[in-house]
């Protein structure tokens, strides 16, 4: 090992690790571990562990928090060159019939955890619980899970898959004894002659016990892991992690192949509400989010505690539930310059917790210059979406193919979801190519200059369940500004929302789209035709405030009906083309049917925009926004600005450049043919 002086007083190391060396290593550059968790069981704030390239078949369970002055680091020698995985290879395949071949596994490779004997499932899972954490890969694509051998054998195609000519590879599992039994259907090739590996460890990085913070985790492929199902009143699993503790940096990653997701950055295990719906039945899963809430205060979900996280310039990609997912840990967190894409394009699992990002309770977190594509959902903030600022992302594709069923488990598709949460919610200076680009069920956001070809989608609706005829509305948090301890519940009342130099485009078909919603398959309609005008309706400030009186004396039987009216919108400076539609009381807007062309195009190693959308646009302009324009959201009275309370100027554009005074809608600030997005 080599020494350097350490903040905390003591000679920090840089430790070794490489997979080519002998058994009985100590971590010296002469004398490396063999194994990444040999050096995390020793490692000390300060210490940096460097990991040469190769293939670290093992679960990485970090012992020991970095400080403030002294993280831990684990770095991947040669970027990308270590990798750890959850999944072994399987060489001695025996073939069984046509184009199906069999193998034995002893299930002591298992230790305390058999993916072949553990379903997907829980609290919001939706697909009918057949699927197991474990997996079958040939050449690093993983197959599709056969419910019998008689479907393997027949190898069909499963026409809901994003990609149906990759979902006729098939296995199916079954247990003999001490061994698990693996059929797969390699369609004619030889699985001894390819690259064929199944799922074995549940997670690859991440503490086993909470409280493991200031660790930074740089440069490393992580894949193929059997990661459980993670709602937000449970214990969320993931491949990489920090498991309920603070200030860690994930970055420069490649991160592929999780069961269910990718990062998590989401909630520790609490025995009391581990998925109690699905165990226990008695409450709602709704209910027992609430719960989650509270007793996460007497858990230690505070400021200083939790969050603090950074995620930054990873690639993450076919993960069948999230990329990134997290509850309450993502707190005062910053997602930033991460490619993000083919997100559950498999469909084998369905239900509410699904996208290429999925969040609850994102209090203070900055989503920034992500690029996300070909997820069935691209961002989804759900419940404390409470100074949660998403800008400068470019999202596209997060829409079905047109080619393919709806799986019956899936729900809607969009770029950005933000759902039953109270604001501020910032959506700014974003590229939003999809069918749909916001879906609303939601108050308090502030959408300002925008780039929207599709849709916004569930204003007015999708906040409560229909028991018995009854509208059963869902009550959820809002917390003290900038901080994690509640300041109330309340139901959403839809508005609060302001639209300031968006361009909206009505590039796809209008007519709407019957999705499965997020009520557990029931059916709804989702809006697809674009612009404000789903706030028809809603009134202004002015009209708003006058239902209270206040020129007399408070009367509480007076304000008791527009205590639960809509709350006000606001709108000014927006752009409408194609035959998208303006909220009808904005005044300050240009509105033209005139078609334009908005093509995203790759070359060059980046993707630019061909457009001729500000030939429509021509002199149109808006004015600047600014924090102190935005105002307040109205429930936590919580201003659109920072998280250290300083004010926002939005006077820079998608690609820092500076805005002119007389401000062109849309995310950039000047007008071009060609503009550079990535």
């Amino acid at each position: 090992m080599t020494s350097s002086s350490s903040a905390c007083g003591r000679q920090a190391r840089t430790i070794y690790v490489d997979i080519n060396a002998p058994a009985g290593g100590d971590g010296s550059r002469e004398h490396p571990f063999l194994h990444i968790n040999d050096a995390a069981q020793v490692a000390l704030p300060g210490d940096e562990v460097l990991v040469a390239p190769g293939i670290y078949r093992e679960y990485v369970d970090p012992k020991n928090a970095g400080t403030e002055d002294a993280r831990i680091t684990y770095r991947s020698a040669e970027p990308l060159g270590a990798e750890i995985t959850g999944a072994e290879t399987i060489k001695d395949w025996k073939h069984f019939q046509d184009n199906v071949w069999v193998c034995r596994v002893d299930n002591a490779i298992f230790g305390d955890y058999n993916p072949y004997t553990t379903f997907v499932g829980g609290d919001w899972y939706f697909a009918p619980p057949t699927k197991h954490t474990g997996a079958v890969y040939l050449n690093d694509r993983q197959l599709y899970e056969a419910d019998t051998l008689e479907q393997c054998l027949e190898g069909e195609v499963f026409k809901p898959s994003w990609e149906p000519g990759q979902s006729i590879y098939k296995w199916y599992t079954e247990q003999d004894g001490d061994n698990t039994v693996i059929y797969a259907n390699f369609q004619g090739k030889d699985p001894n002659a390819e690259k064929v590996d199944i799922n074995v460890r549940r997670r690859c990085f991440f503490p086993s016990k909470t409280g493991v913070g200031y660790i930074t985790f740089s440069g490393f492929k992580v894949c193929k892991a059997a990661t459980t199902w993670a709602p937000p009143a449970a214990f969320q699993d993931g491949m990489v992690g920090p498991h309920w503790s603070k200030y860690w940096i994930i970055e420069d990653c490649e991160i592929s192949d999780s069961k269910c997701c990718g990062i998590s950055l989401g909630k520790y295990l609490d025995p009391e509400n581990e998925h109690f719906f699905t165990y226990k039945y008695v409450k709602s899963p709704t209910q027992m989010e609430r719960d989650a809430v509270c007793r996460g205060q007497y858990h230690g979900w505070l400021k200083e505690n939790i969050g603090h996280h950074i995620v930054r310039r990873c690639h993450i990609h076919h993960c069948e539930q999230t990329g990134i997912v997290g509850r309450m840990g993502c707190v005062f967190s910053t997602i930033e310059d991460n490619h993000i894409h083919n997100i559950n394009n498999m469909q084998e699992l369905g239900g509410a917790e699904i996208a290429g990002i999925k969040l609850h309770a994102a209090i203070d977190v900055t989503f920034r210059r992500n690029h996300i594509h070909h997820c069935t959902m691209g961002i989804w903030c759900d419940w404390e979406a409470q100074g949660t600022r998403i800008t400068c992302n470019l999202l596209h594709d997060n829409h079905i193919p047109d080619s393919c069923p709806e799986a019956s488990s899936m729900m809607a598709n969009q770029d950005i979801f933000v759902e039953v949460a109270h604001g501020p919610t910032l959506i700014d200076n974003n590229v939003m190519l999809s069918k749909c680009a916001i879906r609303m069920p939601t108050e308090g956001v502030a959408f300002v200059h925008n780039l929207c070809l599709g849709s916004i989608a569930d204003v007015g609706t999708g906040t409560a369940f229909w028991v018995k005829g009854n509208k059963e509305e869902r009550y959820t948090p809002y917390h003290i500004p900038h901080r994690t301890e509640l300041m109330g519940f309340m139901i959403i009342l839809h508005g609060d929302d302001r639209f300031y130099n968006n361009i909206f485009i009505q590039h796809y078909p209008s007519e709407e789209l019957h999705s499965s919603g997020d009520l557990g398959g029931e059916k709804q309609k989702i809006n697809l035709k674009a612009g404000t005008f789903v706030f028809d309706g809603y009134p202004t400030w002015e009209e708003w405030i006058k239902q209270f009186h206040m020129e007399a004396p408070a009367d509480m039987y007076l304000c008791m009906e527009p205590h639960f009216n809509h709350l006000p919108v606001w709108a000014a400076g927006n752009v409408y083309l194609g035959g998208a539609r303006a909220w009808e009381k904005e005044s300050e807007k240009l509105v033209s049917d005139r078609q334009v062309q908005v093509e995203l195009v790759e070359k060059d190693g980046g993707y630019y925009l061909k457009t001729d959308m500000f030939n429509a646009i021509d002199s149109f302009r808006g004015e600047p926004v600014t924090t102190a324009s935005l105002g307040k959201a109205f429930e936590p009275d919580q201003a659109f600005e920072n998280p250290d309370g300083s004010p926002i100027s939005f006077n820079v554009d998608y690609n820092g450049n500076v805005r002119e005074p007389d401000v062109l809608p849309g995310p950039f600030a000047k007008a071009s043919g060609e503009i550079k997005v990535l």
